[in-house]
């Protein structure tokens, strides 16, 4: 790390251990590149982070009185932002895969190797620093845009918020395709509101939920006495539209009579009702969302060509949440304020083992199915923080099939590569050789176990013997 000059301010690391040559020792080695603060127990160390942003805790396991877990435990309900790292004579697997559940960014061993430490607290502070401009970015766009309901930073997300900012000031038709409970209404709708039209009605029409002979009437109106219960001439959606956006939600479900009546209205803007002869004009713009590859039900003879074209002027691809598995951490947190403010109740944290948990489960519901777990959880949970325990079972269950790790834990570095390997086979040590047994021990399930280990002789390590 090169030097800090002199008018920029430093990052505050505090250095907590009750030995101390060791705190001297520490400070000497990370003074050059950040303003050092040092405590001999937790107690100062407390005291210290109520009266100093502290950056990173660099801090000792094995400590008199509160020992190191119980200072990270503080300091994180405390202080969330401040980075923890632990340090210890002591290493085992258990502790470490501990720290890093409570939310440690990592776990030393010491003697501590002062270079690696330089290059752990200035990656440490890159990546919280990177996470603060995310969110003061997305907290931009969302002020910005108009796209507070659309949440994610990862790459995909990132194309589809630039393909929203570039077609909404226009009046070119959208087709929004991605699989059930990906978010294409609120796409639909973020595109609304940063359009000329944002003052207009947005109308949504989910034409799967009607029959053909309903459909027609829904979208055009009709006249009194068009078909049996027609007692009163009824505006349709496109009229309700007028002078705003209109969604044709599930379009691909619709019939082949009402693609054919679709597209002239495309063409010319105008219309009849039902039952009526009189042409109606309307100034509308359309958006269009299916959960279906529109081009293959083209190729299969059940979706006009023709109005496919039309239809697919600007098009939409949200990925499913599998695809964006780094969004989720941030789909949780949007998802806590909401589900806690509507059901009056307290916002609560969330524990890494829970996130991590949520991560790892595949989520055929996509992001849908992930907010309603969400309020699952917030409505049930009775702690200050929802843990692995409030998880609901069955994504539970799947959620530990998919783990990286064993028992749960994040990697952070190379320290729970090795950690994870040491407790595997350590199972089987104990357990000679039953990959069932050492799995039930671990928490894992035995495929799990079966595919870590075929990972390990790949790279060449060897099991001890069974």
């Amino acid at each position: 790390m090169t030097d800090v000059p002199s008018n920029i301010k430093r990052p505050i690391v505090l250095i907590v251990d009750d030995d101390r040559h060791t705190r001297e020792g520490l400070q000497r080695a990370l003074q050059r590149h950040y303003a050092v603060r040092l405590a001999e127990d937790a107690n100062r160390a407390l005291e210290q982070l109520a009266d100093n942003e502290v950056d990173v805790l660099l801090s000792d396991l094995r400590m008199p009185g509160t020992d190191g877990l119980g200072l990270l435990r503080r300091a994180q309900a405390q202080h969330p932002a401040t980075i923890c790292i632990l340090l210890t004579a002591y290493g085992s697997v258990e502790t470490a895969v501990e720290a890093m559940k409570q939310g440690a960014y990592d776990f030393l061993t010491k003697p501590v190797n002062l270079d690696h430490l330089d290059l752990l607290i200035e990656r440490a502070l890159r990546s919280r620093n990177m996470e603060e401009r995310n969110r003061d970015l997305q907290a931009q766009l969302d002020s910005k845009y108009g796209m507070e309901s659309l949440i994610g930073d990862s790459p995909a997300m990132q194309r589809v918020f630039d393909t929203i900012r570039q077609a909404a000031p226009t009046a070119a038709t959208v087709l929004i395709q991605g699989p059930s409970g990906t978010g294409k209404e609120l796409v639909a709708q973020a595109i609304h509101r940063l359009s000329p039209r944002a003052k207009g009605p947005f109308v949504a029409v989910h034409c799967a939920a009607l029959a053909p002979t309903l459909l027609e009437s829904e979208l055009f109106g009709h006249e009194k006495g068009a078909f049996t219960g027609a007692a009163a001439r009824r505006k349709g959606r496109f009229e309700l539209a007028d002078g705003g956006t209109l969604l044709l939600d599930e379009i691909s479900e619709i019939d082949t009579a009402t693609q054919v009546k679709l597209l002239r209205v495309l063409e010319e803007r105008r219309f009849e009702r039902v039952g009526g002869n009189e042409p109606i004009e309307v100034d509308i713009r359309l958006i269009a969302a299916t959960n279906r590859d529109l081009q293959a039900r083209v190729a299969e003879g059940k979706f006009r060509e023709d109005l496919f074209f039309r239809l697919n002027v600007v098009d939409i691809h949200l990925p499913p949440l599998a695809e964006r598995t780094g969004d989720i951490p941030m789909l949780c947190d949007h998802f806590l304020r909401e589900c806690a403010a509507r059901n009056g109740k307290p916002v609560p944290g969330i524990t890494p083992d829970a996130v991590n948990l949520l991560t790892a489960y595949p989520w055929p519901g996509n992001v849908r199915e992930l907010r309603n777990t969400i309020e699952k959880m917030v409505v049930l949970g009775s702690g200050d923080k929802l843990t692995a325990r409030d998880v609901p079972a069955a994504i539970r269950e799947i959620g530990r099939e998919h783990l990286p790790v064993a028992r749960g834990a994040p990697v952070a570095g190379g320290l729970l590569a090795d950690t994870e390997r040491e407790a595997i086979f350590a199972a089987l040590r104990q357990q000679k050789g039953n990959r069932s047994r050492a799995a039930l021990d671990l928490g894992i399930s035995r495929r799990t176990l079966h595919r870590k280990l075929n990972e390990y002789r790949t790279q060449g390590i060897l099991p001890p013997a069974e």
